[in-house]
C-alpha cells in the first residue's frame, strides 16, 4: 500500500477516473462528501488530499469538469483540517481560466503568468480566488506539498452534448475579426495528471494541456459544417446579454472574452515531471464532438462540406436582402 488518499468530488466522471487510477496504483482511497463542515474523521491517517470541487448539476461547468470551487469559508475549514490531520500532500483542481482571456496574453501562458480572470465571470473568479487561497496557505504551511492543477477546457467522449452546447464548440455566435487558438485536454489525461501529482515531485501551480493548441481554421476543419453567426464585438456582447436575460442561453455573457482572446497554456512543468498526454488537442476534441450527421466524415471531407454549407448560407442571406430591396422598390 502506497498511502491513503482522500478524494473530494469523486462522484463525477473526473472523480471516478481519479479514484480508479489511484486504486490501481495501490493507494487506499476514501471518498469525502463535498461541502462537509467536518473532514476530521475522513482525513485521520491519510497521506494525501485530492480536492476536485463541488459537483455541478445539471450543467458541467464552464471548463468541462462538472465541478465548481467551494467558497472561502469551506476551503479554510478543510485546509485547517488538513493541517491538523498531518496530511503531507494536497492536490487541488483549479482551471486555466484563472489567467483570463486578454489581447496581450502570451501564447502560451506559463505558470508565472498572473491570475487575472475576466471581470463578471463568476466561475473563473471563484476558481482564481480558491487558487490564490490554497497557494497562500501553502506558503504558510511549508511542511505540506501543495499542487494546484490548472487544466485547459476538459472534454469527455461520454459527454459530447456538453461540448456542442458550450462556448468552446465554435458554433452559433462569434464576434468578427477574432481567431483565438483553442486547447482541449481529455478527461483521462487530466485524471492521470492528478495521480502523478499525488506521487510527486510537483509543487505549486501546474498547467494541464496537450502539446500546442488548435488554430481556429484547423478547429473549423475538424469540427464539421456548423453555421456561425458573425457579429461585431459590441453587437455580440449585446446579443449574448439579451439571450442570457431572456433565459435562452445557459452560457453567461461574461464568457465572451474567452472566445475572443487567447488563453492557451504551456505544459512544460507537467511534462518535466513525467506526464505524457495520451491524446492531442485534435484527438480530444474529435472524440468528444458528436459531429452531428457528419460524424463519419474525415476532417478533410468535413472541411469541404463546411465550406459549401457556410457559402450556401451566405448566398441565401444575400438573396434575402436583394429580395427585400426589390419588394421595397416595387412598393414605392
Amino acid at each position: 500500500m502506497t498511502g491513503t488518499v482522500v478524494v473530494v468530488g469523486a462522484t463525477v466522471p473526473l472523480g471516478r477516473r481519479v479514484t480508479n487510477l489511484l486504486s490501481a496504483r495501490g493507494y487506499e482511497v476514501r471518498v469525502a462528501r463535498p461541502g462537509s463542515h467536518d473532514h476530521t474523521d475522513v482525513l485521520a491517517g491519510a497521506t494525501a488530499l485530492v480536492h476536485l470541487g463541488m459537483p455541478v448539476r445539471p450543467e458541467r461547468g464552464l471548463d468541462g469538469t462538472a465541478l465548481a470551487a467551494p467558497d472561502e469559508a469551506a476551503t479554510r475549514r478543510l485546509l485547517g483540517a488538513v493541517g491538523g490531520a498531518g496530511v503531507d500532500t494536497v492536490v487541488w483542481l483549479s482551471s486555466a481560466m484563472v489567467y483570463g482571456a486578454w489581447p496581450d496574453n502570451a501564447v502560451p501562458l506559463t505558470e508565472t503568468a498572473p491570475r487575472r480572470p475576466n471581470p463578471g465571470l463568476r466561475f473563473a473568479e471563484e476558481r482564481s480566488d480558491r487558487d490564490r487561497q490554497v497557494l497562500e496557505w501553502s506558503d504558510a504551511n511549508p511542511g505540506v506539498r501543495v499542487v494546484v492543477l490548472r487544466p485547459a477546457v476538459t472534454v469527455d467522449p461520454d459527454a459530447s452534448g456538453w461540448l456542442r452546447r458550450s462556448p468552446w464548440s465554435r458554433t452559433g455566435m462569434q464576434a468578427d475579426a477574432v481567431d483565438p487558438p483553442s486547447q482541449f485536454v481529455h478527461l483521462d489525461d487530466l485524471a492521470s495528471a492528478f495521480v502523478l501529482a499525488v506521487g510527486g515531485p510537483l509543487v505549486g501551480p501546474c498547467n494541464v494541456a496537450p502539446d500546442g493548441w488548435i488554430p481556429l481554421e484547423r478547429l473549423r476543419a475538424i469540427g464539421g459544417p456548423k453555421p456561425r453567426l458573425h457579429l461585431p464585438e459590441r453587437a455580440a456582447t449585446v446579443w449574448a446579454r439579451a439571450r442570457w436575460g431572456l433565459g435562452l442561453s445557459g452560457t453567461p455573457p461574461a464568457v465572451l472574452p474567452y472566445t475572443m482572446h487567447p488563453w492557451v497554456v504551456a505544459n512544460d512543468r507537467l511534462r518535466a515531471a513525467g506526464w505524457e498526454p495520451g491524446h492531442s488537442n485534435e484527438e480530444a476534441f474529435v472524440e468528444a464532438d458528436d459531429g452531428g450527421p457528419f460524424a463519419s466524415m474525415d476532417p478533410r471531407r468535413r472541411q469541404l462540406v463546411s465550406l459549401g454549407v457556410v457559402g450556401g448560407l451566405g448566398l441565401g442571406l444575400v438573396a434575402g436582402v436583394v429580395a427585400m430591396v426589390r419588394r421595397h422598390v416595387r412598393g414605392r
